[in-house]
């Protein structure tokens, strides 16, 4: 189960992402962080902005109801994303089979 914290109308978790995949997807879940691959590469930000798009698409939401809030340049992010609460993002992951 990936593990979130609300923070105000917030819901926050951690990602780990592999840049340069075959092609973007969300794969699973991998010790409470949802593990995302993503088809774009770690440079100028690319792979951030296609982690975004990603889960914008996977939540239905617009691109600016996602925050990446740590780990920019990272593998390990805290993403936020607004407008979802536990029990929807719950049920969201239920229904794809990722959790």
């Amino acid at each position: 189960m990936i593990l979130c914290a609300e923070e105000g109308e917030w819901l926050c978790f951690a990602i780990s992402v592999v840049p340069r995949a075959s092609r973007t997807q969300i794969v699973g879940e991998r010790e409470g962080v949802m593990r995302v691959r993503l088809a774009a590469p770690p440079v100028d930000g690319k792979a951030n902005e296609e982690l975004v798009r990603a889960l914008a698409k996977f939540f239905d939401l617009p691109l600016r109801a996602i925050e990446i809030r740590s780990g920019h340049n990272s593998k390990r992010k805290r993403v936020c994303v607004a407008g979802v609460c536990r029990a929807a993002f719950e049920a969201k992951l239920q229904a794809s089979k990722i959790a």
